[in-house]
């Protein structure tokens, strides 16, 4: 090569390089004065959406998602989907045409005899569209007419983490970004003091782990944070010792400062996600612990929800979930745990499903209250269901293993069509006989309603393009009203 056109080639590269650092510093610096900027509310302007500019695809009829999600698989026998012809076949043999070549469960395969276990529960039809549900659900029975009941959903992992991660990630392997991340990746935030996805968690049993709202490989901006409904609302939140609020703003702008030079020089979009997080931090100091003083609301409200000030239980988030997504939280996801019932189910479960009753109601006849439910999507169910034979001896405290072939959710609200139930099981409740719902048909649907079309969402990892739904999925419109 001519050494003069080689001189001329590095100079010209030198002048690009320096040139694109200058304006991309212009355009960060823009970026932090308009969404990154550490002061008061009343002092900022506006946010941009922060969204994909492509969404939503079509006109969305959700805005919002509250998912009430039952960590441990409730037993779809004891909660929607009653089979009443059981009781004749209590303790008999599971007949092998119904197990067929599935394989037994791990924590009964080594039982000598598959013992069919009727629920041990009454059912009754609520509502003017007659859905059926345990006796024991005395209030979400009184909203019955705005539950979609779909009793045919079924899963692929047969054991609690993978399925977890299967029914958030659309892979059994962890790794991949959570509905949540991919809702607030696609679609952004609506009020830039809070996170767009937030989680909270109730009751202890089996264990849920952060990565259930991981971002996976998307920015680490769209990773839920959990909140706490007692105590400090998000851990190291408050200031510490000796570190006031115009301090803390200040201490703020110059590590953001610092983070945009470093951007600058090596270009990893990464910082740009520290930098939000240590803004978004500063700014949700002063709008969290508002929004998580649930004394303000009336008497008659807490009593709606079963809710004890300064205790925590599933109610007191389901109240929570209510305050944010009035604020502006997109997807706001609850875990409540102790639905593992490998023994002692017809107790057990007793003891659930009137911990979740009362809230779950009120949820719905709050947001309807408010104007809210025709643009919310609720959702409430677990990673997989119940066998239908009993764990252990087929006595008064008999269990229920892990089912993933059928199992049942409801949802509510946000376009879906109330007062039906979809899809049926066998006369045992361990296979579907009619319009199976798979985790991706979930996920599909719940994209579809928020205005996103689920095969046009991807983001490219490692030489190819990923979505939520993998390569499977179809939206069940037979759900939408």
């Amino acid at each position: 090569m001519n050494p003069t056109a080689l001189s001329y080639n590095l100079a010209r590269r030198r002048f690009l390089t320096k040139a694109s650092c200058g304006l991309g510093a212009f355009a960060f610096s823009s970026l932090l004065a308009r969404d990154l900027d550490a002061r008061p509310k009343s002092e900022v302007g506006p946010q941009r959406g922060t969204g994909l500019p492509s969404l939503p695809h079509f006109p969305p009829r959700a805005r919002r998602v509250i998912y009430l999600n039952m960590s441990g698989g409730p037993s779809q026998l004891e909660t929607f989907d009653p089979k009443p012809q059981l009781k004749d076949l209590h303790g008999q043999d599971l007949p092998r045409s119904v197990r067929g070549e599935q394989r037994i469960t791990l924590m009964t395969r080594t039982q000598n005899k598959i013992l069919v276990a009727a629920a041990q529960h009454h059912f009754l039809r609520r509502g003017q569209s007659g859905q059926e549900m345990n006796s024991l659900f005395q209030h979400l029975g009184k909203v019955a007419d705005d539950l979609c009941i779909v009793r045919s959903m079924h899963t692929d992992p047969i054991n609690h983490d993978p399925a977890m991660t299967f029914l958030q990630t659309g892979s059994p392997l962890a790794g991949r970004p959570c509905v949540g991340s991919w809702i607030s990746y696609g679609l952004g935030t609506m009020n830039r003091d809070l996170p767009e996805f937030v989680v909270l968690l109730s009751k202890s049993g089996q264990p849920v782990p952060s990565r259930y709202w991981h971002n996976g490989f998307l920015p680490s901006r769209h990773q839920g944070v959990q909140f706490q409904s007692t105590g400090d609302p998000v851990l190291f939140l408050s200031n510490p010792d000796g570190i006031d609020g115009a301090n803390r703003g200040r201490l703020v702008n110059g590590i953001s400062r610092l983070n945009s030079l470093k951007r600058e020089q090596i270009g990893d979009d990464e910082i740009d996600a520290r930098i939000n997080a240590y803004q978004l931090a500063y700014r949700m100091q002063t709008s969290v612990p508002e929004l998580m003083d649930v004394s303000r609301e009336s008497k008659k409200t807490l009593e709606e929800y079963g809710v004890e000030p300064g205790k925590a239980s599933f109610g007191a988030n389901c109240l929570l979930a209510r305050r944010l997504a009035e604020a502006g939280v997109r997807f706001i996801q609850l875990y409540d745990r102790g639905w593992d019932h490998h023994g002692g189910v017809t107790n057990n479960i007793t003891k659930k499903i009137r911990e979740v009753d009362r809230p779950c109601a009120a949820l719905l006849k709050d947001l309807k209250a408010r104007g809210m439910l025709d643009d919310t999507l609720v959702i409430w169910g677990g990673e997989f269901g119940r066998t239908t034979y009993s764990q252990g001896s087929l006595g008064n405290n008999f269990g229920r293993d892990h089912h993933p072939r059928c199992f049942s959710i409801w949802m509510a609200g946000g376009g879906v069509q109330g007062g039906v139930n979809f899809g049926r099981t066998d006369d045992f409740a361990y296979n579907i006989a009619e319009n199976p719902v798979s985790v991706y048909d979930l996920n599909a649907t719940l994209l579809h309603l928020l205005g996103i079309d689920h095969e046009l969402l991807t983001y490219r990892f490692q030489g190819r393009g990923f979505r939520l739904t993998d390569v499977e999925g179809k939206v069940r419109h037979e759900l939408l009203a």
